[in-house]
């Protein structure tokens, strides 16, 4: 076998957006880490918070951008939101849905009747994404919780990644009925809870699943908190200054600038780093303050950091000592501008 970091895990779960694709196009060498992880007999989950497609949609946008999937490798929010709410409602029970189709119609399939009016007397409300909600949806629901439906929601994502920047995700249109309801949703189903998680390693028979994500505060935390190695990829949400300040429920067990660190030894990628120096760059400590020093591959620096940050040096105690490390901890906004 070989020493690569995927070779010691016998599942590997993906988030989709910010680690396999941004809105619709797929990241530079995910369709490749895919393939290479079947041609090792690696198993593939896809894990998202997502809940404006369903599984089968969501393969077949996987399939179209080169990416292999099968709809049974799909988890979604909407899925596991609609189970949920049938293990726990009586059959044919109408349920409010704020969000896509797509979630609507997992609802539906899952014995349940989507409505969309307080005078159909909802028993409970359905919160997920979807780029058509609007005001008018939205009031609906809050007189529905008002009037004593079960809120759930299907994840609090404050944002999507985009090409563009992050966009409104379904945590700020959770906020909107927060701020008019005062109080929070009764259940969050999707991550940073730890069910999709172990729905897919149970679905896979994983004594050894690794997840991979791109938000400290949903995918790896929902890892942590499913007790399963993480993967943080750097090429969505968050990024290393988040990183270096993450509270120990937040925290990877490796950092990798994309999917290609799958494939490098564990060690390369694993936190937080050595002491000291390593890859060109030195980390010096004095107190509550440390230095970075040197040139070389970012993630060895930010790897390097994490060990004093971790430890209690506040990100903002991090200088540089040459021009490569000033130039570095400035596109990290880790120093000012």
């Amino acid at each position: 076998m070989s020493d690569h970091l995927a070779s010691s895990y016998d599942l590997v779960i993906f988030d989709l957006d910010g680690v396999v694709f941004l809105i619709d196009k797929p990241i530079t060498g995910a369709a490749e880490a895919v393939e290479r992880l079947r041609a090792d007999a690696t198993p593939i989950a896809y894990a998202t918070n997502n809940a404006s497609r369903r599984a089968a949609d969501v393969a077949a946008l996987l399939n179209g951008m080169g990416v292999s999937a099968e709809p049974a490798e799909v988890l979604t929010s909407a899925g596991a939101s609609a189970a949920l709410l049938a293990e726990r409602l009586p059959a044919g029970a109408p349920v409010l849905v704020v969000g896509a189709e797509a979630l609507r119609a997992e609802v539906r399939d899952a014995g349940l009747t989507p409505v969309d009016s307080l005078e159909d007397e909802p028993v409970a409300v359905v919160q997920g994404y979807g780029p058509e909600v609007g005001w008018k949806i939205l009031a609906e629901a809050a007189l529905a919780v008002r009037a004593g439906a079960t809120w759930f929601a299907t994840n609090t994502d404050r944002t999507l990644p985009s090409p563009r920047g992050p966009l409104p995700g379904n945590g700020s249109l959770v906020a909107v009925l927060r701020t008019a309801l005062d109080r929070e949703p009764d259940v969050v189903v999707g991550k940073p809870q730890p069910g999709l998680f172990r729905t897919a390693a149970t679905l896979f028979k994983s004594q050894r699943p690794l997840s991979i994500g791109d938000r400290l505060d949903t995918d790896i935390q929902g890892a942590v908190t499913a007790e399963m190695d993480s993967l943080l990829v750097l090429t969505g949400v968050s990024g290393p200054a988040d990183l270096l300040a993450a509270p120990e429920d937040r925290r990877p067990t490796y950092v990798a600038a994309d999917l290609s660190g799958l494939f490098r030894p564990a060690d390369d990628a694993r936190l937080p780093g050595p002491g000291g120096e390593s890859g060109g760059w030195r980390v010096t400590r004095d107190g509550d303050r440390a230095a970075l020093d040197g040139s070389g591959d970012p993630v060895v620096a930010l790897r390097l950091l994490c060990a004093v940050t971790w430890d209690g040096v506040p990100v903002s105690a991090i200088t540089a000592t040459s021009p490569e490390a000033e130039e570095l901890l400035r596109s990290w906004g880790v120093l000012d501008s």
